[in-house]
């Protein structure tokens, strides 16, 4: 397994899930993939790690406004007014009226893949980016950096489920941080416990087999009901996609079909199972007529904001990154005197 294949994977995964999953449930299925090939582009064309202004300038430039309420959540087209201001990129999400939600946490894979193998830059700029979309410390963003964290850590050499859940617990528990550290990082996480919610959430459904023993251990814990995107917070979808991760060792193709039978928002959660087993295990588990079916549906989509393939995304994004090593490595080369 190659690195390559294991960026191919995560963007199969993520993408793939999300457009299934949708479709079941008749939702905008297409607004966690407009999210990342934002972002996907901006990392091209940088070729290197990206900020918030980076993502905005895709946002403004890219997106068609009068489609996006199409492929889109209808907040996004309020934020993309403001994007077109000069309010700071940083400063969009504070406009977003849903803090919590999963839509970055269900979408933010590029930032750990140009992160890979770099799990505090990945956090870093999970931060920052996901400003654009929420506030910053909301549990949204929280939530969002174990989507980035697990894809930073998956594409490690030799990199297993337990290693992956290992750097969950070692780089986003509140307690080491406080621990350990005075320079205010605990701030950013303080009063939303990821560890302890993703432990507990393994542990419930440490025997579950299949769809049906999820869904049952799951409604026991997410039912919320009477407010707005009820089955979409951060935390719920984030701590199902580890668990179906986990529970399918990685193969993508289970996490995807497992996550489109147990209810509640099933895009997001297979967005994020599909795209973390993808990171570990690459693209040898999903059916090649799932990746052509996806790829033909984007070059028919007229409102989407680019046409490129699942490989020249993840490709692109594999390109930016080996750019990033070499001119790291340039920068040491020349700082060693």
């Amino acid at each position: 397994m190659t690195l390559r294949d294991k960026f191919y994977g995560c963007i199969c995964g993520a993408q793939i899930g999300l457009s299934v999953c949708g479709v079941q449930i008749g939702t905008p299925v297409l607004s966690g993939n407009e999210r990342q090939k934002l972002m996907i582009t901006a990392i091209i064309e940088k070729g290197n790690r990206i900020n918030a202004e980076d993502v905005r300038y895709t946002w403004v430039r890219d997106i068609q406004e009068d489609a996006i309420l199409s492929v889109s959540e209808p907040y996004e087209y309020e934020l993309l007014k403001i994007a077109k201001t000069r309010v700071p990129a940083r400063e969009i999400g504070r406009f977003c009226d849903y803090s919590g939600l999963g839509s970055f946490a269900r979408s933010c894979h590029p930032i750990g893949l140009i992160n890979a193998g770099h799990i505090q830059n990945a956090i870093e700029d999970t931060l920052e980016i996901g400003q654009l979309y929420q506030t910053a410390n909301s549990r949204g963003l929280k939530w969002a950096t174990v989507t980035a964290v697990c894809i930073a850590a998956a594409t490690k050499p030799g990199a297993t489920i337990d290693s992956m859940l290992q750097a969950i617990y070692t780089h986003l528990d509140e307690r080491q941080k406080v621990e350990s550290r005075d320079d205010g990082w605990y701030a950013a996480y303080a009063g939303v416990n990821v560890v302890d919610e993703i432990k507990n959430a393994l542990e419930y459904t440490k025997n579950c087999r299949d769809a049906k023993d999820l869904r049952k251990a799951f409604d026991a814990h997410y039912d919320v009901i009477g407010m707005p995107y009820t089955n979409s917070y951060a935390n719920e979808v984030v701590t199902k996609g580890v668990c179906i991760a986990k529970m399918v060792n990685g193969n993508v193709k289970d996490a995807i079909t497992i996550a489109s039978d147990i209810g509640r928002d099933t895009d997001s959660v297979a967005a994020i199972a599909g795209g973390i087993a993808g990171a570990l295990t690459g693209s040898t588990t999903i059916p090649p007529e799932w990746i052509q079916k996806a790829d033909d549906a984007t070059k028919a989509l007229p409102y989407t904001n680019n046409r490129r393939t699942l490989r020249q995304h993840a490709d692109g994004i594999y390109d930016a990154f080996k750019n990033k090593l070499q001119l790291l490595t340039a920068n040491a080369d020349l700082m060693d005197y």
